[in-house]
């Protein structure tokens, strides 16, 4: 090799470097949320494509559709048998984007992967204290019923082998929720288990948690679900800071709040359907984390 063509390449791998093409940017794995699959999630990847030249974008095609509708610990574990895989390859580390339900499936596998390596983790509109309000998804699944009856349906052993009632959190039925929850009330400490300890420490390994959401979505219920608020039993919403679980640190939230590790990012006049198609929203709210 010649002086001149040392210096050409040398030329080739800075410049790869400075644009991302070579290690610039980490891997980004999307999860996606109920009804849906990779195919909804096409114009997200290219946002992140055009801004961050190089990275590489994957979105786990897994319990797609009706698919979306089994168990979250099922989900978990079939999800992160692949994330894994993808994690392993990425010495610096991957970032998780999470859409809706995809949230409460990433903080199943978040708590329950022991060396995790994810940098960012980015919930995208999801209900992460739960639900309480019956929209167009739910009525998909429980047809012609209302809020107040939802956990009938939910609160019980069959119940819990449906995705939504995993989540769904009636302010009004707190000791029944209590009882029955298999997912959520177990990732948020509201119900003491020995694993507890180990998922915070898991939590606290994220280097950037990002919650992202609005009071347009339409869907999520309450919208500040999303920022880890939720409704009381005067269905009054108690913002995450006065949450009992935050206030105790229970998992982990307070303290990477501490650390100045959590970003909320609110959006007006975004559909819970657009959030990932949104460039306003992902400008704002993602681009910067996915370095």
């Amino acid at each position: 090799m010649t002086r001149d063509s040392g210096h050409f390449m040398l030329c080739v791998v800075l410049w790869s470097v400075v644009f991302g093409i070579v290690d610039g940017y980490r891997p980004v794995i999307i999860v996606h949320g109920l009804f849906d699959g990779p195919k909804q999630f096409i114009q997200l990847s290219k946002f992140i494509s055009e801004t961050h030249p190089g990275t590489s974008v994957t979105t786990i095609d897994l319990y797609d559709d009706v698919a979306s509708l089994k168990p979250l610990w099922l989900q978990v574990s079939g999800f992160s048998t692949q994330i894994k895989s993808i994690m392993e390859n990425a010495k610096d580390g991957i970032h998780l984007i999470c859409f809706s339900q995809g949230g409460l499936v990433c903080r199943g596998i978040i708590a329950t992967l022991p060396e995790h390596n994810v940098h960012s983790l980015i919930f995208l509109s999801s209900p992460l204290s739960g639900q309480y309000g019956v929209t167009s998804y739910i009525k998909r699944a429980f047809p012609n019923c209302v809020t107040h009856f939802v956990y009938k349906l939910c609160y019980n052993f069959f119940g819990q082998k449906i995705s939504i009632c995993n989540f769904w959190n009636d302010p009004h039925q707190r000791e029944r929720y209590l009882k029955s929850s298999k997912y959520l009330a177990l990732l948020n400490g509201e119900i003491y288990h020995s694993k507890l300890p180990e998922w915070r420490e898991h939590f606290l390994k994220i280097k950037k948690l990002v919650l992202i959401g609005g009071p347009d979505d339409g869907i999520i219920t309450p919208w500040q679900s999303s920022q880890f608020g939720f409704f009381n039993s005067n269905e009054t919403v108690v913002e995450m800071k006065y949450q009992d679980w935050y206030l105790r640190d229970v998992f982990g939230l307070k303290t990477l709040d501490s650390r100045g590790d959590v970003v909320q990012c609110v959006v007006s006049d975004v559909k819970h359907v657009f959030w990932h198609s949104n460039f306003t929203v992902y400008e704002n709210c993602i681009e910067k984390w996915l370095t």
